[in-house]
């Protein structure tokens, strides 16, 4: 009797809970835009090369343009070391 109570308000809890969204960042891009408003919908945007690509693009529209956090620049990435083989 004592486990009733808990487990109705875990299972109320559980069924009240509205399912999450995920924010998706496309690291190949460095330029995302931020589009706000009910009527659009939000979202976010990262398939823009430049600031002025992506502005020229939300022209118009409720969005800011923003640098991508996630963006993979290659010329900042380490090269994986390779090991050399060493003979005796």
């Amino acid at each position: 009797m004592k486990f009733v109570m808990p487990s109705i308000i875990v299972v109320a809890a559980l069924m009240s809970a509205s399912p999450a969204f995920a924010q998706i960042y496309d690291p190949h891009y460095p330029i995302c835009m931020h589009v706000y408003g009910e009527k659009i919908g939000e979202r976010m945007d990262c398939t823009f090369n430049s600031l002025d690509q992506c502005t020229a693009t939300g022209s118009g529209l409720p969005a800011t343009c923003l640098i991508n956090p996630y963006y993979a620049d290659a010329r900042t990435r380490t090269p994986p070391r390779r090991h050399r083989k060493r003979h005796r």
